[in-house]
């Protein structure tokens, strides 16, 4: 396939609120240095990818307030490609969105979707899976997926069953299954055959409508009403968006189509979803606390994190052992680390207090 033919499509929605309180409504994780490396999680995610796609077959599709927010992030990108959308519906239709913007420029495309705000440490295996992604879904009528090697029987992640060898670098998949209770994520371990989801997929525009059309016609119909790269695309787009379903690409095509494949990747992934993903990801000093300000003592204290905002501010911090300590402007968290899965409940609690959307 030609390079020409090749393009990516960046999703940048989501509101990461198991990252409370740093990542807030007005300033979504993706938008921000979590690891602290000189660039946000957006960027590194369009620093990979720019390397085997050309800027212009880049696109970003996101929540219409962060569209200035993703101009001022990715300047490399042309304004036009960076598109907002009206409603949060999930992944189905923005996915079909973007399908159908490419199409329209390019009828021959492959395409890869990447999630604004997952870490990936082995850039140079990521490259060359999207590379082999890119031949296989060319020339086959195949919806691939990156599926990374489980470490641990984790309840947030998506799971990917694959069958026999089809040969030795990708496999049919048998099964997909969302976030599953614990006791099933420990059998789906066991069984060696399963892989994390880590929803990165790579499609030809002409096998994701095929699928599109096959299992979530309705949707088809609504996205067909518009004319795309055009004048009034964005207020077409807003006269459908209430219509359309709310569903995930994985619920409402890649569990039912038949022709899912699986390219298992040992990529060093974290989609950074919680504050202990980041632990597990940043340096840690000699008592394992994952601490980047200057100004902090601890005293009989491991494995914290502690992220405080204003960097004039010292902390001390004795006798605490696997906690998470956020400081922001507005919020101060204190809570252990292994709950961090109740950060979401604790966003909803404070929002039914009086005037406590000001602290989202």
């Amino acid at each position: 396939m030609s390079k020409s033919d090749r393009y990516c499509v960046i999703m940048a929605g989501g509101i990461g609120s198991r990252f409370w309180p740093m990542s807030t409504q007005k300033f979504p994780k993706q938008f921000q240095d979590i690891l602290g490396v000189g660039r946000t999680m957006i960027q590194q995610t369009y620093d990979r990818i720019s390397r085997i796609i050309p800027n212009e077959n880049i696109f970003v599709i996101t929540n219409s307030e962060y569209v200035e927010l993703s101009h001022q992030q990715l300047p490399e990108i042309p304004q036009e490609n960076i598109v907002g959308e009206p409603l949060v519906k999930n992944t189905a239709p923005c996915n079909l969105y973007m399908a159908n913007k490419i199409a329209e420029i390019n009828p021959n495309a492959t395409m890869i979707v990447l999630p604004a705000d997952h870490l990936i440490l082995k850039e140079e295996t990521f490259l060359e899976k999207a590379e082999l992604a890119f031949e296989i879904a060319a020339k086959n009528d195949y919806l691939v997926t990156l599926g990374i090697t489980p470490t641990r029987p984790d309840t947030g992640y998506g799971y990917i069953q694959f069958v026999d060898k089809h040969d030795s670098e990708y496999y049919k998949v048998k099964t997909f299954t969302e976030k599953p209770i614990l006791e099933i994520a420990k059998s789906f371990l066991e069984s060696g055959d399963f892989l994390w989801n880590a929803g990165i997929f790579i499609w030809s525009v002409k096998s994701i409508h095929h699928a599109f059309e096959t299992y979530l016609p309705e949707m088809t119909q609504h996205f067909m009403a518009c004319d795309y790269n055009a004048g009034n695309e964005a207020s077409c787009i807003e006269l459908i968006y209430p219509k359309v379903q709310k569903i995930s690409i994985d619920n409402g095509i890649l569990e039912k189509a038949k022709n899912v494949y699986v390219i298992p990747a040992d990529l060093g992934w974290s989609d950074l979803g919680t504050w202990t993903s980041v632990y597990e990801n940043v340096e840690k000093d000699s008592d394992q606390n994952a601490v980047k300000q200057k100004h902090i003592l601890t005293y009989n204290s491991t494995g914290n994190i502690i992220h405080i905002k204003n960097s004039n501010k010292a902390v001390v911090v004795d006798g605490l052992k696997d906690f998470i300590v956020v400081d922001t402007e507005k919020v101060l968290l204190i809570c252990p680390r292994d709950h961090d899965q109740l950060i979401k409940d604790y966003v909803l609690d404070l929002k039914n207090l009086k005037k406590g959307d000001k602290f989202m």
